[in-house]
């Protein structure tokens, strides 16, 4: 019986389709996490990638294995770009300003972000390296920011959580404010936690 020259497909051929469809589904997910949040059906991520959910769980092993697999693009590099300038403000008060005010930008564009605070996930090692990173940060900014009378004496690490907690809670589960209203809360917030000295500097802005 004479075999037709490529009618089965080489095993360079079949790596190579494997790596297309491992990249459609990465870009997918990336679209998808932060458009919706992580907890997106993977039916959308599959759809959206042009295959079959089995193949989603054949290429990353399920849920998990692709959060992880694009975590750093949805997610981490933004935050730790936040926190990476914030260490570059000198003036206390402008830092917690810019830090607080960052950080509730990204619970509004970034609904994964949202997902992460809440901790959603917490079998992901990579997720909850995250919040670890994010914990370390408040606490650092939150304690230089007390020290120099920027913050009010009382306010600690564990009230800026709550405060980003809780607003992940409203984004994810209540319904989505209006741009301009959500940046006037972040006004109200700051102007309710900062100090003394440092509200009477953000009476101009």
């Amino acid at each position: 019986m004479r075999v037709v020259a490529g009618a089965v497909p080489s095993e360079s051929r079949l790596r190579a389709d494997a790596r297309r469809n491992s990249e459609q589904i990465r870009s997918a997910a990336v679209g998808a996490f932060q458009g919706q949040g992580l907890t997106v059906p993977l039916e959308e991520v599959a759809k959206a990638a042009g295959v079959s959910k089995a193949t989603i769980f054949n290429r990353f092993g399920g849920r998990i294995g692709l959060i992880e697999a694009v975590i750093e693009e949805v997610v981490a590099s933004a935050l730790f770009a936040v926190i990476d300038h914030a260490r570059t403000i000198d003036d206390a008060g402008e830092r917690i300003a810019y830090y607080l005010t960052a950080i509730r930008d990204l619970q509004y564009r970034q609904p994964a972000f949202n997902d992460v605070l809440l901790q959603t996930y917490a079998d992901s090692e990579q997720l909850m390296r995250i919040c670890r990173v994010g914990t370390e940060a408040n606490e650092e900014i939150v304690t230089a920011a007390r020290a120099r009378g920027a913050l009010r004496p009382e306010f600690t690490a564990g009230d800026l959580h709550a405060l980003v907690v809780d607003n992940a809670l409203a984004l994810k589960h209540g319904k989505r404010p209006p741009r301009d209203d959500y940046d006037r809360r972040t006004r109200y917030v700051l102007d309710g936690i900062l100090g003394s000295s440092s509200s009477a500097a953000a009476g101009g802005r």
